[in-house]
C-alpha cells in the first residue's frame, strides 16, 4: 500500500473489541473473520476507491488501537483527518462513555474533522433485544447535538456498513465543493486538499 494516494483520510476510533477491525473488513474485504480476535496494534491502513456520483474518490483509513495504552499514538494517526467513525458496542454501555471521550479529542484538536458516531453489532441486539445497554435514542440525542451522524451496523451481517461509508465518501465530496464555491480567489485549492501517501503501520 505504500505510495497509495488517497483524497480523504478517514479515522477509526473506539474502545477496544467494539469491532473498528471487523467494520473496515466487511467493508474492504466483504468479509466477517470469526474470532478469536488479535487486538490492534498501533493501527492498521487500508485504502478503498469509491464512486460517487460519477466521481472516484478514495478513501484512506486508519484502523487504531482501542486499548487506552495506545491513546497517545491514536492521536497520531487522526492528525489531519477528514472524518472519523467513532464506533461504540451496542451491548456494552461503557464502550459508548469512550465515545464521548474521542468527540472531545476531536474537537479539540481536529475541529474541521466530520464525526460520524456508529454502533456495532447490531444483529446481536436485533437477535435478543434483552442485550441492548445503549438506547438509540439517547445516542441521537447526543449526536444531535454535537452534529454527527448516526448508525447502527452489523459487520457480521453486513447490514449499514456500506451505506456508512458512502456516506462518508458523499459528504467530504460534496463538503469540497462547497469550499471550492465559497473559497475566496487567489488561495490555492489544492494545498487544502488532504492528498498524502501513506503506508501500512500494523503488526
Amino acid at each position: 500500500m505504500s505510495g497509495q494516494r488517497v483524497d480523504a483520510k478517514v479515522v477509526m476510533l473506539g474502545k477496544e473489541a467494539v469491532g473498528k477491525t471487523s467494520l473496515v473488513e466487511r467493508y474492504v474485504h466483504h468479509r466477517f473473520l470469526q474470532g478469536p480476535y488479535q487486538n490492534t496494534i498501533g493501527a492498521a491502513f487500508v485504502a478503498k476507491a469509491i464512486n460517487v456520483g460519477g466521481r472516484n474518490v478514495t478513501l484512506g483509513i486508519w484502523d487504531t488501537a482501542g486499548s487506552e495504552r495506545y491513546e497517545a499514538m491514536s492521536r497520531i494517526y487522526y492528525r489531519g483527518a477528514r472524518a472519523a467513525i467513532v464506533c461504540y458496542d451496542l451491548t456494552d454501555c461503557s464502550s459508548f462513555e469512550r465515545v464521548k471521550f474521542w468527540v472531545n479529542e476531536l474537537q479539540n484538536f481536529e475541529e474541521h474533522c466530520r464525526i460520524y458516531i456508529c454502533g456495532t453489532k447490531s444483529d446481536l441486539v436485533e437477535n435478543d433485544k434483552s442485550l441492548r445497554q445503549v438506547d438509540f435514542h439517547d445516542v441521537q440525542d447526543y449526536a444531535d447535538e454535537i452534529k454527527a451522524h448516526l448508525c447502527e451496523t452489523s459487520s457480521k451481517t453486513g447490514i449499514s456498513v456500506d451505506e456508512l461509508f458512502q456516506k462518508v465518501a458523499e459528504d467530504y465530496v460534496n463538503y469540497s465543493d462547497f469550499q471550492v464555491q465559497t473559497e475566496p480567489k487567489g488561495v490555492d485549492l489544492n494545498s487544502r486538499k488532504d492528498l498524502t501517501s501513506y503506508t501500512c503501520c500494523h503488526h
